[in-house]
């Protein structure tokens, strides 16, 4: 069962008390971070001219597509002739962050109207396991594309009455939060595997 929003607090505060803060995440390290400091102030950055698009991993020889290069067995959590369900290989701030792949090395717009159906069914069935696990408030569903040419959906699981982990700030609180205990995540990912695989396919946690 994932963590109450007390039990989260609670590892925070043994991190850093009730007046620390917890170190800036990776992310404020990206050339894409849109913030700085100015004057002591956080302001955007200044906007850089127009360039050439970045080459996605599985846009070239030069970046393979890591999805069908080097799949890893071991984060898998759910998979059926079409797709795979993986997680981070590890707990992360957020009690679930799972990613949902084409087997196919296909992005959003190359689905078929039958896949992208299935993509539905899925995203559907998903977000009903995962909110419906205790103490989840919401789960967000996300769909970048200028890493990885690779279609990859993400769902982010949020703790209930957290209420300053909201909205898309939720994604960055995830690399900020302490990581929760191993034993609950690997217990929670077995209910989402079990569950969806009512549907079809085959559970691998």
């Amino acid at each position: 069962m994932p963590e109450s929003a007390e039990e989260v607090y609670a590892r925070v505060v043994a991190a850093v008390g009730t007046d620390g803060r917890l170190p800036m995440p990776p992310v404020g390290d990206w050339d894409i971070f849109p913030w700085e400091v100015v004057d002591g102030s956080f302001a955007p950055k200044v906007l850089q001219p127009p360039s050439d698009e970045p080459v996605r991993f599985g846009d070239s020889d030069d970046k393979p597509c890591g999805a069908c290069t080097s799949p890893d067995p071991e984060r898998v959590v759910w998979e059926d002739e079409f797709w795979v369900l993986t997680h981070g290989g590890k707990p992360s701030g957020l009690p679930l962050v799972l990613t949902l792949h084409t087997r196919e090395h296909l992005d959003f717009g190359d689905l078929d109207d039958e896949l992208a159906s299935q993509l539905g069914r899925i995203s559907n069935r998903l977000v009903r396991i995962m909110e419906n696990l205790p103490e989840i408030g919401r789960v967000h569903v996300d769909r970048w594309g200028d890493g990885g040419a690779h279609l990859h959906v993400w769902f982010f699981a949020r703790t209930a009455r957290l209420t300053h982990v909201l909205g898309s700030s939720a994604l960055e609180w995830d690399d900020i939060l302490p990581p929760g205990p191993e034993d609950v995540w690997r217990a929670d990912l077995h209910t989402v595997a079990t569950k969806l695989a009512n549907w079809g396919g085959d559970a691998r946690v």
